[in-house]
């Protein structure tokens, strides 16, 4: 066990990354003191914390990519400035510097951390690109050994990579602590990067953003035709080249860029980092992206504009298509997408292989310059720019030989690293096992296994490993081990189906017999998207009400089973668990979710509402306390549940799921989505072993007519205020009905089925209605609600 702990922390710098910085150690339960400069024009003390008070705010109003889990935890962040307050950064066990990238100005405060810094205390920098070692010439031999540099990526709280780079001097008890502190929590993906200009995602990424740009004047290619070949088509996010530039900033790509330019002057590739004379008058106008309002794109009017490149005049954006793209666009993986759109006959299909041919051959010969081996580099481009496959993943999609035989016909070398694979005998970096993945080490010329942090479970390779207890199309039940099983979902998007519906059924037998403990839990892409909407579409259309009313009622009976089940079930939901998959979730003993696990009842954007138990789960959480206790009014708390169904709120946090009680405040939370299932099984575990009994169903006492009423009243008034259309108010009745336990007095008890047949009724109802089957068709054919 290490010696070292981080309990509090201090953040110097009060920007934008120092901030968010903050935020997020904030989320983790560290106490933070946040710093800054004393505004030159400071009238009084309380002006003097101007620049972190202000970021504070800044954040708390920050709805679209919040940085914190929850408001309150702002809460944990005490703000100060670098005069009057630095004596306190002797109470912290981690001291994160994040301000302006200067040399001499990160050397200076340094200078002044060591008079009050506690010998020990880990200092790290969260510099993009400068040399660690150069920013800890002239500390003290503590300080250097406790001193690293951990390059967080912008949004901290959301972006998974984490650079670590030790400096020459620092000590590897410091690392490994640091290693493992970010990935457990931090939640981060750890890579070791060396100390070069830019590390290595900077370092590959810019490079390839240039090189793109080069490209695009080369080829006389638009701004958006680039970024129509250079997103989705080759497993990269949607925002592509340009769009990406613009949410960074242009004037920090320039500024990382200019670091490898004048810092790496045996790059071979140098001169690619210059920017091209568009770029600079580009920022000459301010034209830097989001943060100036007009970058490559702009809004105005809602229309999207985009910039000519040769004039620096707006136009209209347009939508370009080319046949290799669409061609590309057809394959699920991504290493096939990138494979069949380089091997296209079009323009499209040029630029792309240019591009990604100059971006593979770079990034082979960094190595060992920037790390020392390929797992540490297609990491940090994967986790820091949500590529779906690294460099070297990416030579083995398109094909080693392949890849070295065109390269060759073009009359371009072949990296050396390539070729010590191939004088190897090996044809592909990786080789994927049953149980294991191995990659090439360009030490030993073979490939060794990849190591996974303890606590990772692979739930391929357990069922590769014949750990499948019993499966379907739709559904696995796997044997996790200590018996514990695990119930894994693969459909696409893990939409629920009758397949999920059967598994279910057939595993609790099967756990009831043979297994202590039941995990629900997958690792897609997200927990689940809810219900089979094309299915419940197509019984509509057939006019199958009565399967239609059966599908429902076996949903309903699931949850129940779920519910009552006398053994512990723990739900493991991550990412979008929306509608279903909320509702099972709702009805497990107790949920191990994900820190970004994204909960919310969303069957009113399709004119529909919970019917698998939802409704009822929020009845019972929001207000059988206060109705019980028959102390204080129970309106309010009825208001909360009937607003965040019909509201369909999504929780941008497991933390606000509490709040939303789609979780309960004893759920708990794992930071790093590689460990969930492993911390889920855990719970499952200590349940199991300490006397778990399942819950004792109880009475439901409702509000009934009066209830009714009480909630008629909001959504007339929503209605008189054009909040909402007359088929949402309609909805918002059928809603009601069910919360307040239908045509029955005030105080009435009823029981969990009399809720269930209520809910069964009103989803049927809807089903029944022209505009809601309008609303479900609007959703599948666009993914986008439709308000009529």
């Amino acid at each position: 066990m290490s010696k070292y702990r981080i309990r509090k922390a201090a953040v110097l710098g009060a920007g934008v990354m120092g901030s968010q910085i903050a935020a997020h150690l904030a989320n983790v339960g560290i106490d933070v003191l946040l710093l800054d400069i004393v505004p030159k024009d400071a009238k009084d003390e309380k002006d003097r914390n101007r620049f972190p008070r202000m970021a504070l705010q800044r954040m708390l109003k920050e709805k679209k990519i919040p940085p914190f889990y929850a408001p309150e935890f702002a809460n944990r962040i005490t703000v100060g400035n670098f005069e009057d307050d630095m004596p306190k950064i002797a109470d912290a066990d981690w001291i994160v510097e994040a301000v302006v990238e200067r040399l001499d100005i990160k050397r200076s405060l340094f200078e002044r951390v060591e008079k009050y810094r506690r010998p020990g205390t880990i200092v790290s920098t969260n510099t993009s690109g400068l040399s660690i070692n150069a920013i800890a010439e002239g500390r003290s031999e503590d300080f250097r050994r406790h001193f690293l540099g951990t390059h967080f990526f912008n949004p901290p709280r959301f972006m998974k990579l984490l650079e670590l780079i030790p400096g020459k001097e620092t000590d590897p008890e410091v690392v490994e602590f640091m290693r493992d502190f970010a990935m457990r929590r931090l939640g981060k993906g750890v890579v070791m990067a060396k100390d070069t200009p830019n590390f290595i995602g900077n370092r590959l990424a810019v490079f390839h953003i240039f090189h793109t740009i080069h490209t695009m004047m080369e080829m006389d290619l638009t701004v958006e035709e680039v970024d129509a070949i250079t997103g989705r088509a080759m497993g990269r996010p949607r925002s592509a080249t340009f769009r990406t530039v613009d949410m960074v900033g242009l004037d920090v790509l320039l500024h990382v860029a200019r670091n490898v330019y004048e810092n790496a002057p045996n790059d071979e590739m140098r001169e690619i980092f210059k920017p091209p004379e568009f770029l600079l008058k580009m920022v000459e106008k301010g034209l830097l992206g989001d943060k100036t309002g007009a970058g490559f794109y702009k809004k105005e009017n809602g229309k999207k504009y985009v910039i000519d490149w040769k004039t620096l005049e707006y136009r209209e954006a347009t939508k370009p298509k080319f046949a290799s793209v669409e061609a590309a666009l057809m394959e699920e993986d991504p290493g096939k997408r990138i494979k069949t759109l380089i091997n296209g006959k079009d323009k499209a299909a040029e630029f792309a292989w240019k591009i990604l041919s100059a971006y593979l051959i770079y990034a082979a010969n960094r190595i060992p310059e920037i790390a020392d081996d390929i797992l540490n580099v297609d990491n940090a481009i994967k986790w820091g720019f949500n590529f779906r496959l690294g460099p070297f993943e990416t030579y083995d999609a398109v094909g080693v030989k392949e890849f070295v035989q065109r390269i060759t016909a073009e009359g371009r070398e072949v990296p050396k690293n390539v070729q010590t694979l191939l004088d190897a005998g090996k044809e592909s970096f990786y080789v994927q096992e049953p149980t294991r993945r191995l990659y090439f080490d360009f030490v030993k010329k073979d490939h060794v296994p990849e190591e996974l942090p303890k606590g990772v479970i692979v739930l391929k390779y357990l069922k590769n490993a014949g750990k499948v207890v019993m499966e379907n199309n739709e559904a696995s039940l796997i044997d996790l081990g200590d018996g514990v099983a695990l119930l894994e979902f693969h459909t696409k998007a893990n939409a629920i189906g009758p397949g999920i519906i059967q598994m279910i059924h057939q595993s609790l037998e099967k756990v009831r017999s043979d297994f202590d403990a039941l995990v629900i839990g997958n690792q897609g892409r997200h927990f689940s998207a809810g219900a089979n909407l094309a299915l419940i579409l197509q019984t509509i259309a057939e006019e199958e009400w009565e399967e239609l009313d059966m599908m429902v009622r076996e949903f309903q009976k699931t949850s129940m089973a779920l519910k009552y089940f006398e053994k512990p079930i723990v739900a493991a939901p991550f990412g979008r668990t929306l509608g279903g998959g909320t509702e099972f979730v709702m009805h497990t003993h107790r949920a191990q979710a994900a820190a970004e696990t994204y909960m919310g009842l969303v069957e009113v954007a399709v004119g529909l509402l919970p019917a698998g138990g939802g409704t009822k789960e929020m009845l019972i959480r929001w207000t059988q306390d206060a109705m019980e206790r028959g102390e204080g009014d129970p309106y309010p708390y009825l208001k909360e549940a009937f607003m965040t169904i019909g509201m369909a709120k999504v929780s941008m946090s497991a933390y606000e799921s509490k709040k939303y009680r789609y979780l309960r405040e004893g759920d708990g939370v794992t930071y790093n989505q590689d460990l969930l299932i492993y911390e889920a099984k855990q719970t499952a575990l200590r349940m199991a072993r300490t006397g778990f009994q399942p819950p004792v169903p109880k009475k439901i006492k409702v509000t009934g007519r009066s209830g009714f009423g009480y909630l008629k009243m909001i959504l007339y008034n929503m209605l008189e205020g054009r909040w909402i259309t007359e088929h949402d108010a309609f909805i918002g009745e059928q809603i009601a009905k069910v919360l307040t336990g239908g045509d029955v007095p005030y105080g009435m008890e009823l029981d969990e089925w009399d809720i269930l047949d209520l809910e069964r009724e009103a989803f049927l109802r809807l089903c029944g209605t022209e505009k809601t089957q309008q609303r479900i068709i609007h959703m599948l054919n666009t993914g986008k609600v439709l308000r009529n």
